[in-house]
């Protein structure tokens, strides 16, 4: 957490950063796992479900998977970690402490040693069966020869109640435990768990037990603090921060659910002339305990009106975007520097059409059904870019979930013809989160753009009210894929709806946690009746406070003004947060 900073060392050592993240692919945590083992010198512990999934770590049988997984709708990974074949699946909490474990590893405090990683599975053995205890599951124990966590140890039918298998190098750990709350069961007879042929498994559900997720976490944060983190001298602080949803099918907008085209918010029939918030979107801001909000037409204070500058330079470059046929997000957005930035010749660029699969509840962007892509977007683009000339060109695009690779080849086509066109120019790109797909991040990421901006937009509390097709796990995830490609990363918060001044601190903590090298902070300004409505209005003493923790806590350059979007003074944040070595480097080749 960002207090960790202004505490002594012994008590910063102390601090845990839990995060529920509810339901998160297997490959996006792991993505994270990797960049807050490799990158943070703090101790995270991410707690979430999977969606059904069947692991195999480094020693697995894979003829323990005794049927094609894909007729039950389960994905199949290979993993780092310990053990044999297990399952992960909605309902089973899972674990995954990535902290520091020299010093709590044993009398050898190597931090990584085979003492170290037995005492350290102890640890996390004992977690997990008081935890058990005080959600009224008492007599879990270990079972001699069989890691885990059991009941009726000393009887003919022991049955394992959660799993763990860790990774422990460098003195971190990676990796964790998963305990079996409520899952569907039958997803186990389909392996023989963990290699073991005669023991049964078992959940809380079965044995009668009616603790809610929410419950198992609370306890299990605690526990964990305690024996993994904190100690008699100085007792764990826990930094928390919470999604409060499930990911379902119901939360996607409607083209995304397949029920075909909507209506353009706040332009479309439907719409409402009064500043009544939409029942759909009313019950997700309840659901993340956000009140009604402003009115719509309450007077923005002083500091929130941008100037109004129609200049000759903002025409040329109206026209410009007209001639070539392309759209800005400044205008799609309706973004309130667009005058400032316009008359000083920058506009960021909307690829791929300008159609929406997704609904943000911040968002104007049309969201009715896409149009095919137009083949030579890139090169008009390219164009436009030579015609103003940029030296800093920003490129975004709306979400395609209807595309198989998300909108991946639009960008990377796009950046290959603004460099064939005008090489000494830098591309920053602002990119949906491409469903997570690695292989389509990476048709981007091998595109080599100076700046990889992917906006994690709000805390993780209001997540599902503001974009409920998307997940702070997976943006954290893209973002740290990106660095680990070699390349600036870069991300965006909007304030305003909901958040307290904390969530957005510990957003800022997980950015710099995996390496977030700029981050823009702005205040939210609320579209049409149809949209989230604005909680507050954040004064600009606040972003002056948020811009010194950020960049106390390590991230390069921090943006933050009322009026700031996410591309505004792109160039030069990029200048200030970057080395010119790092700001010009390549990825890695992979």
């Amino acid at each position: 957490g960002l207090g960790v900073r202004a505490l002594s060392s012994n008590v910063a050592d102390a601090v845990l950063a839990a995060r529920w993240l509810g339901r998160v692919a297997y490959d996006d945590a792991y993505a994270l796992q990797k960049a807050l083992f490799s990158r943070s010198e703090g101790n995270h512990l991410l707690l979430l479900e999977h969606p059904h999934v069947y692991t195999l770590g480094v020693r697995a049988d894979a003829s323990n998977i005794l049927i094609d997984p894909a007729t039950v709708g389960a994905q199949v990974t290979k993993t780092d970690r310990g053990g044999d074949v297990t399952y992960h699946g909605p309902g089973q909490l899972v674990a995954y402490p990535v902290l520091n474990v020299a010093g709590k590893g044993g009398p050898a405090n190597r931090g990584g040693g085979m003492a170290d990683t037995v005492a350290y599975v102890t640890r996390v053995e004992e977690a997990i069966i008081a935890t058990l205890a005080d959600v009224g599951l008492p007599g879990a124990d270990r079972l001699k020869g069989y890691p885990g966590v059991w009941l009726d140890v000393e009887s003919e039918n022991p049955r394992k109640i959660a799993q763990i298998g860790v990774r422990l190098s460098r003195g971190r750990s990676m990796h964790g435990l998963a305990i079996n709350v409520d899952p569907d069961m039958s997803f186990f007879e389909h392996i023989v768990p963990c290699g073991i042929t005669d023991k049964a498994v078992t959940s809380l559900r079965n044995e009668g037990c009616g603790a809610s997720m929410a419950e198992v976490v609370d306890h299990l944060v605690d526990h964990l603090a305690q024996r993994l983190v904190g100690d008699e001298e100085t007792p764990a602080v826990i930094d928390r921060a919470d999604v409060v949803w499930r990911h379902q099918t119901s939360d996607l907008a409607p083209f995304s659910r397949g029920e075909g085209p909507g209506e353009v918010p706040g332009r479309g029939a439907g719409a409402k002339n009064d500043s009544a918030t939409p029942v759909r979107l009313r019950g997700r801001l309840d659901e993340a305990g956000v009140g009604d909000g402003m009115a719509i037409d309450v007077r923005k204070p002083e500091w929130m009106r941008a100037r109004l500058d129609i200049g000759d330079d903002y025409l040329r470059l109206k026209r410009t975007m007209r001639d070539l046929d392309l759209v800005t997000v400044c205008e799609e957005a309706g973004c309130p520097n667009i005058f400032e930035c316009w008359s000083d010749g920058t506009a960021t660029f909307m690829i791929n059409g300008e159609r929406c699969t997704r609904a943000c509840g911040f968002c104007l962007v049309d969201t009715r059904k896409p149009e095919p892509l137009t083949a030579d977007e890139g090169e008009r683009v390219a164009e436009a870019v030579a015609q103003m000339g940029l030296s800093f060109a920003v490129v975004t695009a709306v979400a395609r979930d209807d595309l198989d690779d998300g909108g991946a080849q639009g960008f990377a086509d796009t950046i290959a013809a603004i460099r064939s066109r005008t090489p000494e120019v830098q591309v920053e790109v602002l990119i949906p989160d491409c469903k997570g797909d690695a292989k389509s991040l990476d048709i981007i990421f091998d595109a080599a753009p100076d700046v990889l901006n992917h906006n994690i937009e709000t805390c993780a509390r209001l997540q599902r009210a503001v974009r409920p097709s998307a997940s702070y796990a997976r943006s954290l995830a893209v973002l740290a894929r990106a660095k680990d490609a070699g390349l600036v990363t870069k991300s965006s918060i909007i304030v305003g709806m909901g958040e307290e001044a904390a969530e957005v601190e510990q957003t800022l903590a997980d950015l710099a946690a995996i390496d977030v090298d700029i981050v823009t902070i702005g205040q939210y300004l609320r579209p049409t009746t149809n949209h989230l409505p604005v909680e507050r209005w954040w004064e600009p003493e606040q972003f002056t406070a948020w811009k010194a923790a950020g960049e106390a806590a390590g991230i390069g350059h921090v943006e933050a003004s009322p009026l700031t979007r996410s591309s505004y003074h792109a160039r030069q944040a990029a200048k200030s947060a970057a080395t010119p070595v790092a700001l010009t480097a390549k990825p890695k080749e992979r």
